[in-house]
């Protein structure tokens, strides 16, 4: 939270883009801010501009332009009319847990036999596995349409095969080389697939084809089609997105809005006894807005710490569930998870950072290795992500929960890592791949595993192959801002309007912003000292500003104080009443406050020593 202003860059603009801007506010009637983003984001005359914030600009795709997808549907539609049974199998993340429940909700509502299985994160892991293939052989399973998962199941394929079930692999993540050899494979990735979107989320592939299944089913128009399947699970379908951290561009964003306006205007019991169970936590009863933000740090976790440190099947059955008891039950169930979760990340990171000072010190090391018996696999990559964002390195941490009490070089331990741009995390644990059980994952994010008795080599091969890599990159955190406001362009309609560019993610993010050398009038600390809430001075106002995650101590500001800050502008909304809200991302003493102290430091240092004179 105290990353200093000199690290804080505006990017620039292209050339003439404010004089756009100029046009773009007077022709829409908004503020220059907002036409100043739309146009930095490209839309720099006011038609294109007036067609982004429409969202008309953005299509949905014909979901038989996907390979194998009229194949898929045929063989999911025999095996309804014929009763067989069809087995889900998916993941056990927000986007796994929400394909799951899309396409049990629909295929039960066609009076499919169908039932569904995720796998334990502690006992199985990610991905099929050849027994469980067998085993729902064994109970009557014709047919297995993976979601989020399979595209790398190999040996189940095979598997599938040999017990007589059609294997239809539904998935959004990288393919290797090959396929699996199964009866179909819908991925937008494959490399011979010419459907022109590649960015959907494994939720967002189940949707399209549930699209496709009604489209052949009826006699409808195709529009007519889509509308329904929309109408039931495009809720389902843009939190699974927006968990995932999919860019929100061409039909996701679509997906993601019109979600946005379903989760608003008509939440799903599922959803509404969510949100009251999370007010209800957090002692705040007013309506929540419906926005990305909300769901990527409100309702996913909730959703997502299921998977982690219980059993992702909990969530299911409360998206699937049409009992109101049931479902109230399982909505406190799932926010009391989450706090056992953020209970053990917190506590996983306080002791990676006193790791990190008894086993690296003051000395900077180019990458962060930690290991222990008693972290928790489903939380150790959060806690990477906060090390990483803490030091500025990439980091790894590692698990050896669950091995017997006796240490042997032999124990297998589970690590997850984050990485920094400039260091490829894949092709580091490539370099050190003989060290490793396997590995697998992306630029950025990484999981693995190792034995321990190759940890000391691997530390050393990891370091190795840092320094050599990250030898000539600053990888201290940089925060990159859309513009300066003034404090009087902090309002409530600037608030309003900013909201018009949603729904935010990857591709469109949060705008960020930047006042300077602004006076902090009073400062508390809330949610039991976790938090802190500032009282700034602003054009003659008070404006609340958020600092979440971030205690008073640890920001060290006082009222009275100037500070710079970098933030986003949020509309907070309380006892029906709106106004204008900063969530602080950054804050630094102002150069006004800096000289300040450096002047007050140093008077008392001259009166020290003038009483240690005897003068």
């Amino acid at each position: 939270m105290t990353l200093t202003s000199d690290k804080w860059r505006i990017p620039e603009g292209a050339d003439g883009w404010d004089e756009r801007a100029e046009e773009i506010a007077e022709k829409l009637d908004v503020l220059l801010p907002t036409a100043r983003l739309l146009a930095k984001r490209g839309y720099t005359d006011p038609e294109s501009a007036k067609r982004f914030l429409e969202k008309s600009t953005e299509m949905l795709h014909d979901p038989f332009e996907m390979k194998d997808m009229e194949t898929a549907v045929r063989r999911v539609i025999r095996a309804v009319e014929d009763g067989e049974r069809i087995t889900i199998y998916g993941d056990y993340d927000v986007d796994g847990v929400t394909s799951v429940s899309s396409l049990w909700l629909y295929l039960d509502s066609l009076g499919a036999n169908v039932d569904y299985y995720i796998p334990e994160r502690s006992g199985e892991g990610y991905g099929m596995s050849c027994d469980r293939v067998r085993s729902m052989a064994a109970n009557g399973t014709a047919v297995i349409v993976t979601v989020d998962t399979g595209i790398t199941a190999f040996d189940e394929a095979i598997a599938a095969r040999e017990c007589g079930i059609d294997l239809i692999v539904t998935d959004h993540h990288e393919c290797h080389e090959r396929l699996p050899d199964a009866y179909a494979v819908v991925n937008p990735r494959r490399p011979d697939c010419s459907y022109p979107f590649k960015e959907l989320a494994g939720v967002g592939v189940v949707f399209k084809l549930l699209c496709a299944i009604e489209m052949l089913r009826g006699d409808d128009s195709p529009i007519a089609c889509v509308r329904r399947i929309c109408e039931s699970y495009i809720d389902l379908v843009a939190i699974g997105t927006v968990a995932d951290v999919m860019p929100v561009v061409d039909e996701n964003r679509l997906i993601v809005a019109q979600g946005l306006n379903t989760l608003e205007k008509r939440p799903r019991l599922a959803i509404r006894e969510l949100v009251n169970a999370i007010s209800n936590d957090s002692r705040k009863n007013q309506k929540k807005k419906m926005t990305s933000n909300f769901i990527g740090f409100t309702i996913a976790p909730r959703l997502n710490a299921a998977g982690r440190i219980a059993s992702a099947s909990i969530a299911v059955e409360m998206l699937i569930s049409e009992d109101v008891e049931k479902v109230s039950r399982l909505a406190i169930e799932l926010c009391e998870i989450n706090k056992r979760r953020q209970a053990e990340e917190n506590h996983i990171v306080d002791q990676a950072r006193q790791k990190i000072s008894e086993e690296y010190g003051k000395e900077p090391s180019p990458v962060i290795l930690l290991a222990d018996e008693s972290w928790h696999h489903g939380v150790i990559g959060i806690v990477a992500s906060r090390i990483t964002e803490r030091y500025g390195v990439p980091s790894i941490l590692v698990s050896f929960e669950g091995s017997s009490g006796t240490q042997s070089p032999d124990d297998i331990g589970k690590g997850s890592g984050r990485s920094v741009k400039g260091l490829n995390l894949v092709d580091a644990l490539s370099y050190c791949s003989d060290l490793l059980v396997k590995f697998g994952g992306h630029e950025l994010a990484a999981g693995l595993t190792v034995r321990r008795g190759d940890l000391p080599a691997f530390r050393a091969r990891l370091t190795e192959y840092a320094k050599e890599h990250l030898a000539n990159i600053d990888t201290s955190p940089t925060l990159e801002a859309d513009m300066e406001l003034s404090p009087e362009e902090v309002t409530l309609r600037q608030a309003t309007e900013i909201a018009l560019l949603e729904p935010y993610g990857v591709g469109n993010q949060m705008p960020l912003f930047i006042l300077r050398d602004v006076e902090i009038a009073n400062a508390v600390s809330v949610g039991e000292g976790k938090h802190a809430r500032l009282t700034v001075y602003l054009g003659g106002n008070e404006v609340t500003a958020m600092c979440f995650r971030t205690s008073l101590e640890e920001l060290d500001v006082y009222p009275g104080d100037r500070v710079d800050i970098a933030f986003n502008l949020d509309l907070n909304e309380y006892m029906n009443q709106q106004s204008a809200q900063l969530i602080v991302k950054e804050l630094s003493p102002s150069a006004e406050t800096l000289e300040r102290r450096r002047s007050d430091a140093k008077r008392y240092g001259d009166a020290r020593r003038a009483v240690e004179s005897g003068g």
